[in-house]
């Protein structure tokens, strides 16, 4: 009787250990599991299907492709990425430096937040051949070119957590005598964390598609080309298998970046925002 009361805080602690390892275990295995299951029927397809290689080349020719190619793509890998992760900087730096200056009064939100309205919603496309003619360099229009697309997420998104602050504690502060940028500095910018996290998450896909599509849209090629070039000189020479490795790279790049931020985001709330804390019941 008395081994089993002794045991039993031991069993207490390890049970929650075990599930949450299960979960973890669980949220790794169901997704790789899921991308395991579409290869599959996508190498069933091709095989059973008959269909040409330069059309639709099977999971073998593609790997052997990423292989292959490899001292090809990774340089553009590499560029894009390098784009993608300054611009998305860019745009943090920014886009909250931005937000601060905004909500320092409602006549400089009027005034100055409708430019930001505007340079989002003008297609990236439509005004990258100025940036390119403005630009001193290919690699500077494609960085502010990234740059406009990720600025905007994070400032709207930052704007409205520093206007999302309980006017309670704000009126707690000025009781107090705290100045302006202590106010900011010791409670908005706290509090508009979480909505800082979403913009940087979004932000961050954002930087990565914009990084791809200003290529498209400049031309770039040579050495300092990124995988967007890479897609387009497989494609017009038909080396299909080579179009799916780079597709491939770009995909695992924009996951790399989720799974970074989203790491982040979790460092950030775990320990005290609702959003990222795990309920009992």
């Amino acid at each position: 009787m008395s081994t089993d009361i002794a045991d039993a805080p031991a069993a207490s602690l390890s049970n929650p250990m075990t599930a949450k390892r299960r979960d973890l275990a669980l949220r790794i295995a169901v997704p790789f599991a899921t991308v395991a299951a579409l290869v599959v029927v996508w190498g069933l397809y091709v095989k059973l299907s008959g269909v040409a290689p330069y059309i639709l080349p099977g999971p073998g020719a593609v790997a052997s492709a990423f292989v292959s190619d490899w001292g090809t793509l990774a340089p553009a890998l590499w560029v894009t990425t390098k784009i993608t992760l300054m611009s998305l900087l860019l745009a943090l730096v920014g886009g909250v430096g931005f937000a601060i200056f905004l909500v320092q009064s409602r006549w400089i939100e009027i005034a100055f937040y409708p430019l930001a309205v505007i340079l989002q919603v003008t297609p990236i496309v439509a005004i990258s051949p100025l940036i390119l003619i403005y630009a001193p360099s290919t690699q500077v229009a494609l960085l502010i070119c990234a740059f406009l697309v990720a600025f905007f997420p994070i400032l709207s998104n930052m704007v409205q957590g520093l206007k999302s602050v309980d006017h309670n504690l704000i009126n707690l502060f000025e009781l107090y005598g705290a100045s302006r940028w202590q106010t900011l500095l010791y409670l908005k910018l706290p509090a508009a964390q979480p909505y800082f996290m979403t913009g940087l998450r979004i932000g961050g896909g954002l930087a990565l598609i914009a990084a791809v599509v200003a290529e498209f849209a400049a031309g770039s090629a040579g050495a300092g080309s990124g995988l967007a070039f890479r897609l387009l000189e497989a494609q017009y020479r038909m080396n299909i298998p080579r179009l799916f490795a780079a597709l491939l790279m770009l995909s695992l790049l924009g996951v790399a970046i989720f799974a970074i931020t989203s790491f982040i985001s979790w460092l950030s709330l775990h320990r005290w925002h609702e959003s990222s804390l795990k309920r009992e019941n």
